[in-house]
């Protein structure tokens, strides 16, 4: 059987990622691919109580514990979700990953870059997505997406959004066969064309 691909979608709050997600995922069912669509936080089972807890929580929390959480969520699903669909063929596509923790608990909180590059590499098992896409889109317009009823990680601000942003470009910068950046200010059909150029490649 042969082995299935791990697409991961990436960006700030309001990209649109998630709506392209969906439309790759249709696309692809629709053209005899078998798909899991997932997310993190809150895959099935233990992931969805992790993210109740990361996003609705009203107490503090730390950054190195906002992280551990993320990182915790992300072994759970990688052992007993990702890991087993791509052994049967499947293509995965992820409402975030990896990069997402590097980006927000790193460029974002400040929380060390390399110690959670290690981190990640553990909670992994040093599996990685054989194809990211970062949907670009500048702050102003993603808060106006995003609107004013906002969870716990939507609340932290215009500067902490700024240096995710600058975080998944700088990810890109330093990965850019595995990392492409699309312009997400575009109508949604524009996006989906450039996503399908980009899978297209993978699945030759």
């Amino acid at each position: 059987m042969k082995k299935g691909l791990f697409i991961t979608f990436e960006g700030v709050d309001g990209c649109g990622k998630t709506t392209q997600i969906k439309l790759l995922d249709n696309y692809l069912r629709q053209n005899g691919y078998k798909t899991l669509l997932t997310r993190e936080p809150g895959a099935i089972g233990l992931g969805e109580k992790l993210r109740d807890i990361l996003l609705n929580y009203d107490g503090e929390v730390s950054s190195k514990c906002e992280s551990f959480l993320f990182l915790a969520d992300r072994a759970q699903h990688v052992d007993c979700i990702i890991k087993p669909a791509i052994e049967k063929g499947v293509i995965v596509l992820c409402d975030r990953h990896t990069d997402s923790t590097i980006a927000y608990q790193g460029y974002g909180r400040g929380v060390d870059i390399e110690s959670l590059k290690y981190l990640n590499s553990l909670a992994t098992g040093d599996l990685k997505p054989d194809l990211t896409i970062v949907f670009d889109v500048d702050i102003e317009t993603s808060a106006q997406r995003v609107g004013k009823q906002k969870d716990r990680m939507e609340s932290a601000g215009i500067e902490f959004f700024k240096r995710v942003r600058n975080g998944f470009l700088e990810i890109a910068k330093q990965e850019p066969e595995r990392v492409k950046v699309i312009n997400s200010v575009q109508a949604i059909e524009s996006i989906h064309y450039e996503v399908l150029e980009k899978v297209k490649n993978g699945l030759e």
